[in-house]
């Protein structure tokens, strides 16, 4: 495995992890190294890491080969884990789901749409980040984009994500890795980068011009003033699923 590149992460979100499942995370991490499995973290985990902002989905999801499934299949049932599709029956083209203790232990090598199994420059891309003590790799920021663009269902959509991570890393990303990994399906990056400029025109302006460019796109005016951002970001959902607030304390005191 290649040194991952260096690239900032958050770390101050990581005492909101429960401490009864960071023990069961904690032992499958542990288990996974001295097994030498290779492996990134990715979901609501990789996506702290570059936002800061934790949402608590009680899994964590390893990415992997796709040759290294059964070892992690292996490996959990070892540690007492059960397959979760007695439960809830689940795709299982590219996904392994675990259960012990109510908390989901999620094994991926592949994009849920068959897309694209996880190679080597996921792996050789994945920054480090020191989890309560343990040094991982999760997901580089351009496949998390790459892998949440595709996700846009009737009842889930990964774009809200996609503007987390824009907003926190965006004019640090890899552009051309990322138009490279996505090819034919780039105009996904334009949709959502539209969306984003009308969101965040400040952020999405400190984008380089050559994005813009390449997307055909005209480029963001900077502005207006970020509580007019933020007062787009309740025009879409009125919950709290963007950071823009954490990332900027002094707007937290803002009437809404």
């Amino acid at each position: 495995m290649t040194e991952s590149r260096p690239f900032p992460t958050q770390s101050d979100w990581q005492h909101e992890i429960p401490d009864s499942e960071w023990a069961v995370y904690r032992e499958v991490i542990e288990e996974a190294q001295r097994r030498e499995l290779p492996f990134m973290i990715g979901g609501a985990f990789s996506l702290a890491g570059y936002t800061g902002f934790f949402r608590n989905t009680k899994d964590l999801d390893f990415f992997t080969y796709p040759s290294m499934r059964e070892p992690f299949v292996d490996m959990l049932d070892a540690l007492g884990f059960r397959d979760y599709f007695e439960d809830l029956p689940y795709e299982r083209h590219w996904i392994y789901r675990a259960l012990r203790e109510d908390v989901l232990i999620d094994i991926i090598w592949r994009m849920a749409n068959r897309r694209v199994d996880v190679d080597e420059g996921w792996f050789s891309c994945a920054p480090e980040l020191n989890l309560r003590g343990k040094t991982i790799r999760i997901l580089p920021p351009e496949e998390l984009i790459w892998a949440k663009l595709y996700v846009l269902q009737r009842d889930r959509c990964d774009w809200t994500d996609v503007f987390n991570v824009l907003y926190s890393a965006g004019p640090a990303l890899d552009w051309d890795h990322l138009f490279q990994r996505l090819g034919k399906d780039t105009p996904l990056l334009g949709g959502a980068l539209q969306v984003f400029g009308w969101l965040c025109p400040e952020q999405a302006a400190s984008l380089p011009d050559t994005v813009w460019e390449r997307l055909q796109l005209p480029r963001p005016p900077s502005g207006p003033a970020r509580t007019q951002s933020l007062d787009r970001v309740d025009l879409l959902d009125s919950r709290p699923w963007f950071p823009l607030e954490s990332l900027d304390p002094e707007l937290k005191d803002r009437t809404p």
